[in-house]
């Protein structure tokens, strides 16, 4: 049987995650799989995750055996506790990709597909081929690249995860941290188009400018002295009461807080000694910062504080719906949706210390596209 290339990671017993290129089989689909050439895949926040973790990049290298190369990175003590059920257990990385189906099993289903640029969510995607069932492919528009369409899933489904969520617990208008991300950005385009009110925060003037040329109407930088007065202001000019958290770590989502219960609680009616009994919400999705998250709970009693996951979202508005707004997103994946990468590498060039150290940073504006295709087996 054929081999292709596939990136695994694995933690070691002693304390390092090791990073390589693996040698496995190219599978026959059975009847209802389709075997699709993976041409375009990006490194996303979530699958950093599997694939370096919380390894001190500081202290990373690469090996090269027998013309293969590892990328070897030390995990601190402190934090290989939550690590050990992977230990020593070879894992595949990469949530989502694009690329062509290039063989087919007998169902209509998979033989429609057959020859056909295909959007994919099924884990494994850093690897030349994905073996996966044909209702996991989403088809795409004629003309659609692999490049343009290896982002289908997870930012364009978060973003519109978000206003989702906002309508399906009756706010008006949404909050969004570390906004001039792709992400962010994405949102921005869907609120634009949707009529739905962005407050955006961000952490320097550059990204102000990011999203002020994209349209959008409400920026607040946090660095600057006057940021809790400005976030104030917005948010009595949208009545934003939800807020969606990519920093996790610090002081963020209380000043959000805060900020929302001065607005709600202007009105000093005695009804309100204890607070607005307007509902305050901050969901954190990312952890930008790894740090604690501090609350100082000065925002009266209607609030709350939880975690938002892409996944336990589309379980929760089924499948039917779920469909559909995977084919909103295939409509519109060059406009709204539409993804920008800094850098195209191999995934070879994935294993470079440089490389990985700048695409584990995360830093705003920077995305990372992997395409396989630019490997030889």
């Amino acid at each position: 049987m054929e081999s292709a290339l596939q990136l695994q990671s694995t933690f070691r017993d002693s304390g390092f995650i090791e990073v390589t290129l693996a040698n496995v089989e190219i599978p026959t689909p059975s009847a209802n799989e389709v075997l699709v050439r993976i041409e375009a895949t990006p490194i996303n926040p979530s699958d950093l995750g599997t694939l370096l973790g919380p390894a001190d990049m500081n202290g990373a290298e690469q090996i090269v055996s027998d013309g293969v190369p590892t990328l070897r990175a030390p995990v601190p003590a402190e934090r290989r506790k939550p690590l050990a059920p992977r230990s020593e257990k070879p894992l595949p990385i990469g949530n989502e990709g694009a690329g062509v189906v290039v063989s087919a099993g007998d169902s209509p289903e998979a033989q429609a597909l057959l020859g056909k640029t295909v959007a994919v969510l099924g884990g494994a995607m850093y690897a030349q081929y994905r073996c996966i069932a044909a209702k996991a492919c989403l088809p795409l528009l004629e003309g659609t690249t692999a490049k343009q369409a290896a982002s289908c899933f997870v930012n364009p489904l978060t973003a519109i995860g978000m206003v989702e969520t906002m309508k399906l617990e009756n706010h008006s208008a949404l909050v969004h941290t570390a906004a001039a991300s792709n992400l962010g950005q994405m949102l921005n385009k869907l609120c634009l188009s949707d009529g739905v009110s962005l407050v955006n925060i961000v952490r320097s003037e550059a990204q102000v400018k990011v999203l002020r040329d994209i349209g959008a109407q409400f920026v607040c930088d946090s660095s600057t002295p006057s940021f809790m007065d400005d976030l104030c202001d917005v948010l009595a000019k949208t009545g934003a009461t939800i807020a969606f958290d990519a920093i996790g770590g610090g002081q963020l989502a209380s000043q959000i807080l805060t900020a929302m219960e001065r607005v709600q609680s202007a009105d000093p009616r005695p009804e309100n000694r204890y607070g607005s009994t307007v509902h305050k919400q901050v969901y954190t999705y990312g952890m930008l910062d790894t740090s604690p998250t501090i609350l100082d709970r000065s925002y009266g009693m209607a609030w709350g504080v939880g975690g938002w996951l892409l996944t336990a979202f589309m379980a929760r508005i089924g499948p039917e719906n779920g469909q559909a707004l995977r084919e909103r997103v295939a409509r519109e994946i060059t406009t709204t949706f539409a993804s920008q990468y800094t850098e195209e590498i191999s995934m070879r060039q994935a294993l470079d210390v440089e490389i990985a150290q700048r695409y584990q940073r995360k830093s705003t504006g920077e995305k990372f596209l992997i395409n396989p295709a630019l490997d030889s087996a």
